[in-house]
């Protein structure tokens, strides 16, 4: 586990707003309030219907007002960042949307701090400028820094949870600001203990240790990254380089934004990775070489030593979602098959249906029931 605060049996506990960011301090307009306003445009696969309210706040302080307001009143609240692990219903949403627009990055020697609503290609990008490493490799993943603990981002051999140090939330039980102890954010393979209980915890700030390396990255892990830098795994690499290498293999895949191309309108992978106990994955393999012959070996990785990890996307692909797959506006990406994509023109029902194919063909297909990672507000798939 990456160093952390002193911790105890409880979260420590900060004065209202928690310790400032350099920028927190300055004169800021009133709280921009919009009422039936719209959340498609808030969110990387530009769906979902309006929200009765919406509320965007640029202050920590902002942020816990807006919260406390909403339990008050007993209003349901939806906390958007950067919009792109959301799927919000055609309907919209039935109370009030909080846009956290936080704006602070202060680095100190190899501490980095973030302010949740900070774009996190954008932080990553300034570490790597700094010629420091650790997060370097997961570049390109869009969103908001205050969303990565969430769900413990990672790819191309790196998470989050090996450089956040704690991360500083509202507690909206306890209804005080805490820090959390990179232990106590209970970190796993795309989960947290946000993700666990995601009506508890709103992210404020996350602090992170990365590493001086002289400006060379963290070792390469991942086999993808360290053929196309054309050294071994384990060997380092500039940061810089490493950076724009993954963010040349992400464009490739249609999973760096861009307004003018629709395999980007996703919520980058639609699926996570399946997990399988040991008897359950030697149930899948002989299913899978049943179907595709005995010499087909699925991608595996070891999870410890009762567990295998498989690849969602060979399973989409090889229950025959392939590439393109769809005729409607909602079709999987031209360039991953772990993408579902607005063509322009679509609605919830339309991305929904298409997962929800998917979902079932690959059932049917390997007995293997994928598990989907954007958060779904007010539609279940």
């Amino acid at each position: 586990m990456a160093p952390g605060p002193p911790s105890g049996s409880h979260p420590r506990r900060l004065p209202q707003g928690g310790a400032p960011l350099s920028d927190r301090t300055r004169t800021l307009d009133p709280v921009q309030e919009l009422h039936d306003a719209p959340l498609a445009p808030l969110t990387t696969l530009r769906l979902g219907g309006p929200a009765d309210r919406l509320v965007t706040a640029t202050t920590d302080a902002e942020v816990v007002a807006a919260v406390r307001e909403a339990d008050d009143s007993g209003t349901p609240l939806l906390i958007i960042g950067g919009g792109s692990n959301l799927l919000i219903g055609d309907k919209g949403f039935a109370g009030t949307a909080l846009r956290i627009a936080t704006r602070g990055f202060e680095l100190d020697g190899t501490r980095l701090e973030l302010a949740a609503g900070e774009v996190w290609s954008d932080a990553v990008a300034r570490s790597v400028e700094a010629g420091l490493a650790g997060i370097e490799c997961l570049a390109g993943i869009p969103g908001s820094a205050g969303a990565t603990p969430i769900q413990n981002v990672g790819a191309y051999g790196q998470e989050v949870s090996s450089t956040i140090t704690h991360v500083v939330a509202y507690d909206r039980v306890d209804r005080a600001t805490v820090t959390l102890s990179n232990a106590e954010c209970a970190f796993s393979y795309r989960h947290s203990s946000f993700k666990q209980h995601p009506d508890r915890y709103v992210v404020l700030r996350v602090g992170f240790e990365l590493e001086d390396a002289g400006g060379l990255s963290a070792p390469v892990k991942y086999a993808e990254t360290a053929r196309t830098l054309g050294v071994e795994p384990g060997d380092r690499v500039p940061a810089a380089t490493a950076r724009e290498t993954v963010l040349k293999l992400r464009a490739g895949k249609g999973m760096v934004l861009d307004p003018e191309d629709h395999d980007t309108w996703s919520a980058g992978s639609f699926f996570t990775n399946p997990i399988l106990p040991n008897e359950a994955y030697a149930a899948f393999l002989a299913r899978a070489q049943e179907r595709l012959g005995a010499d087909v070996t699925p991608p595996a990785w070891p999870v410890g030593a009762d567990r295998t990890k498989t690849s969602a996307a060979w399973l989409i692909d090889k229950a025959g979602f392939t590439k393109g797959y769809g005729t409607g506006p909602a079709r999987i990406s031209t360039k991953h098959t772990l993408a579902l994509t607005n063509r322009g023109g679509a609605t919830t029902e339309d991305l929904l249906g298409l997962a929800r194919d998917v979902v079932a063909g690959v059932e049917l297909a390997f007995g293997v029931t994928l598990v989907n990672e954007p958060v779904a507000v007010g539609v279940e798939i």
